[in-house]
């Protein structure tokens, strides 16, 4: 009898759509469901590859729904309970949402921004509640954390600071990384990476006695190379591995940390097309004569075409970014990774398991440019 028509392959797909449904079900956000169905995928596929006889399989099934589903009990969500959380990057995009969506959700919001007298810090303070508190915090600047860290102190005294998330950062001009002026890695860098850092050196004694959690909004881009994109995808993949070490370093006080890789969404963290202009103009002036030559100055300026093609592949609905975050923060044992975003988690795998010129072939396929540098248009 056919493999994929044998009693034993067709009962095990039963069990597994049944107890599978029961454990969809009872998950709370878009990764446990992503988890939940790939792991029972790969266990219905792997009783039919290996031919395994009906009681096994069954038996093999109903042991990992079993062990899924008392995993699926602890993530359960914690009361909020007015739970204190400090956003940074809370000016706009996936930041200014988060704050708006903890604030209804009964989290006291203490939301940093860039700009305290800006449109987004002014929209904050009109249409969020009287709980959430809006703090100037530009990350790259230790006075500012130090100063948000006094108030946040003193307006938590009886229940401390339960999360921080660290959400502020910005992006660059899509370009050749050879092309891209030191000044924009070290801006990425510092906003990014190092922003992060201290804010969480900074904030982790209140969680450390709160046992409370620490989110770091990272990127798809701190696993799958992207190209155009060194600068910035650096930063997250710093960041990333940060994050992870401080996971393991953590465990022991009791906080636990979440990483966020969402995949493509539309903010405005690209930026305007003055900024555009800015960047553009600042790489003319830092790239020598030769490599200008080489690129052209058309090349450089088509490259922004990139920038648009990704707010026409990015999803407008931030909504699954923003449950991640909640589930990360109110679980009560959240995942280690998030990876919200249509493909994004496929991407990761792709990228985690597949070899490097499979890897490289995909990429290429879907961001390539058919746009050359002038050198190479020249001699073809």
């Amino acid at each position: 009898m056919s493999l994929f028509f044998s009693e034993s392959a067709w009962l095990s797909l039963a069990a597994t759509a049944v107890l599978g449904g029961m454990l969809l079900c009872r998950a709370k956000s878009p990764g446990q469901r992503r988890s939940q169905v790939l792991c029972l995928a790969a266990l219905w596929g792997g009783a039919c590859l290996l031919h395994l006889s009906l009681l096994c399989s069954l038996f093999l099934l109903s042991l990992s729904c079993f062990f899924l589903g008392t995993w699926s009990t602890d993530q359960e969500l914690l009361p909020v309970d007015q739970k204190a959380v400090l956003v940074t990057g809370a000016d706009s995009g996936f930041g200014h949402a988060l704050a708006k969506h903890l604030d209804k959700l009964g989290f006291r919001v203490f939301a940093g921004v860039l700009d305290a007298k800006g449109s987004g810090a002014e929209e904050l303070r009109k249409t969020c509640s009287e709980h959430l508190l809006v703090l100037q915090m530009d990350v790259t600047k230790l006075e500012e954390i130090k100063d948000v860290y006094s108030k946040v102190t003193e307006k938590t005294k009886d229940k401390g600071l339960w999360a921080v998330v660290n959400n502020a950062g910005i992006f660059q001009y899509p370009i050749d990384a050879e092309i891209i002026p030191m000044a924009q890695y070290r801006k990425c860098m510092a906003v990014n990476f190092f922003g992060a850092v201290e804010v969480t050196k900074m904030f982790l004694p209140l969680l450390r006695r709160s046992k409370g959690r620490l989110v770091n909004m990272c990127s798809m881009g701190a696993e799958v190379p992207m190209k155009w994109l060194a600068a910035y995808c650096s930063t997250k993949a710093a960041l990333t591995m940060f994050s992870s070490i401080a996971r393991l370093e953590l465990s022991k006080w009791g906080v636990k940390v979440a990483i966020i890789q969402p995949g493509g969404f539309q903010t405005n963290v690209a930026g305007s097309p003055d900024i555009w202009d800015k960047m553009e103009k600042e790489i003319l002036d830092d790239i020598s004569q030769e490599t200008q030559d080489d690129y052209g100055q058309d090349y450089i300026h088509t490259q922004r075409s990139f920038l648009q093609t990704m707010k026409t592949r990015s999803s407008p609905d931030i909504t699954p970014v923003l449950w991640d975050i909640q589930h990360a923060i109110s679980a009560k044992n959240p995942s280690s990774f998030y990876t919200p975003g249509k493909l994004t988690y496929q991407w990761i795998c792709l990228s985690s398991y597949f070899p490097t010129s499979v890897l490289d072939y995909v990429v290429q396929k879907c961001f390539g440019s058919r746009y050359k540098p002038r050198a190479l248009r020249t001699s073809s």
